[in-house]
């Protein structure tokens, strides 16, 4: 009974900050095209947006979103709770729509109830379970292999970034705040879980002190992928997609969650995914193509104004 209750407060509390972090990728996507383009993981671009009204809303919605996200993590293992924020692409392209005063098209409608089908598919097949009590006391060298692996992924991201002008280094940008992002959340579930231990846990906890690191580093990489992008909803769909990967693995490898992965059920994860994966797609692809006829529901009007 009481997981259940725990879900009930952490499911809905996970889709409120997917939806907030929808609206404030919307929001900021806006701001950035209005100010000039900053190198990558400059501060200097953050100085610019902080005159920018957009971006400020952006911004506040992104701290409530924050919060929405702690409380699921602080009721919810990890391996549900970063699934579910896959459906910020979703919010995203609604909000993109909402916000340059179109209707939301039909197919990102459609793409989204596809993703939500997926979800809810992958959670009923994978049966996560929470870690431990010792949780709190998460150690990244307890799986030597995924922590490289992450951080040469994320070293070609951005050196792929910074060295490319092939439209792809958008996505290399978005893949790395998604790695950030996911290795953010999975720090932060270590932290709530050594708060429940006490107060005083709180200061002595690792993962508090890199989550301020790494987080920060993972927004300010995500306005430089708003920035470099044209249209919200790819940026959007890499990093909501990369994001909840990348923590579902760190919950396993580093917090001691599990899901089940026998074989039958395993073979229904992967056909969800799939599932999740198509949805995105045609959110992403419907965005594409609407651009290409001038009727994106993101705002394309600055960078035709920026294209010679």
């Amino acid at each position: 009974m009481t997981d259940t209750v725990s879900l009930l407060v952490a499911v809905p509390a996970a889709i409120l900050g997917a939806a907030g972090f929808g609206m404030s990728s919307a929001a900021q996507q806006r701001a950035t095209h209005e100010v000039p383009v900053a190198p990558t993981l400059s501060p200097r671009l953050l100085v610019e947006l902080a005159r920018h009204p957009w971006w400020l809303l952006g911004l506040g919605t992104t701290v409530l979103a924050l919060a929405m996200q702690l409380v699921a993590l602080a009721f919810g293992p990890l391996t549900i709770v970063q699934p579910l924020l896959v459906t910020g692409c979703v919010f995203a392209g609604v909000f993109a729509a909402l916000l340059h005063h179109r209707a939301p098209d039909r197919w990102v409608v459609g793409g989204g109830l596809l993703t939500a089908a997926g979800l809810a598919g992958f959670l009923l097949l994978a049966r996560p379970v929470a870690a431990g009590p010792n949780a709190e006391h998460l150690d990244v060298t307890d799986n030597p292999t995924f922590l490289v692996t992450l951080v040469v992924v994320l070293a070609g991201c951005l050196v792929w970034a910074g060295v490319s002008t092939h439209p792809s280094r958008v996505l290399a940008l978005a893949l790395g705040t998604g790695i950030l992002f996911g290795v953010t959340a999975a720090l932060m579930k270590a932290v709530t879980t050594a708060v429940r231990g006490g107060a005083g846990e709180l200061f002595t906890t690792p993962a508090l002190y890199a989550a301020c690191v790494i987080g920060p580093m993972g927004f300010l990489l995500s306005q430089n992928t708003f920035q470099q992008g044209r249209l919200v909803s790819p940026s959007v769909a890499v990093i909501t997609t990369a994001d909840p990967i990348v923590a579902v693995f760190a919950g396993i490898a580093w917090l001691g969650e599990s899901i089940d992965t026998s074989w039958p059920l395993l073979v229904g994860q992967i056909v969800s995914g799939v599932v999740v994966l198509a949805g995105i797609a045609s959110v992403t692809l419907r965005s594409t193509i609407l651009l290409r006829r001038g009727t994106a529901p993101e705002d394309a009007a600055a960078w035709e104004a920026r294209d010679p």
